[in-house]
């Protein structure tokens, strides 16, 4: 199973695609999508559009994981990050890949256990799951490769549960 994790933000969208085969994971790569300050909303959100549409058609995931912000500090941020969402939303759906959105705190009790882990500790674990050692690792790609982690623990989770129902 191939998944592309996304941390949606205007400034600095974090993307990370892993691969689960018998239960081991391996990163397929990861970055950020940076597009510059002092472009106009639009189009730092439509640069953000097509570079995950590049990365799908790219890559090929079979679904892709979105954090789900739960709250915003202000409500400016709140609507940026809501259309910068939406653009990934719309990436995402015009490839016709699922899309399953986890909360900050799903993500990070699925990657530490421990649901308040600061983005370092995320960073720290993720490191450790992938066996990445000492690459360079942004905190946006990192939050985009727990993304996809969380997912893939949360499928292979319902999968258990179904086959022991059986």
């Amino acid at each position: 199973m191939r998944v592309l994790g996304l941390d949606p933000s205007s400034r600095s969208t974090g993307f990370g695609l892993v691969e689960s085969r018998g239960g081991e994971y391996t990163v397929l790569g990861y970055g950020t999508i940076k597009p510059g300050r002092s472009l106009a909303l639009a189009q730092r959100v439509n640069i953000i559009r097509e570079h995950v549409d590049s990365l799908i058609h790219e890559h090929r995931p079979e679904e892709a994981a979105i954090e789900n912000p739960f709250y915003a500090q202000n409500i400016k941020t709140a609507i940026t990050l809501g259309q910068v969402r939406g653009a990934i939303l719309v990436a995402v759906a015009s490839r016709d890949l699922p899309l399953f959105e986890y909360s900050a705190l799903e993500i990070k009790k699925a990657v530490t256990g421990y649901g308040q882990a600061d983005k370092h500790q995320v960073n720290g674990m993720v490191r450790a799951l992938l066996q990445m050692g000492d690459q360079p690792l942004e905190e946006d790609a990192s939050d985009a490769l727990a993304a996809a982690i969380c997912h893939l623990n949360s499928r292979a989770f319902h999968k258990t549960v179904e086959e022991s129902s059986l």
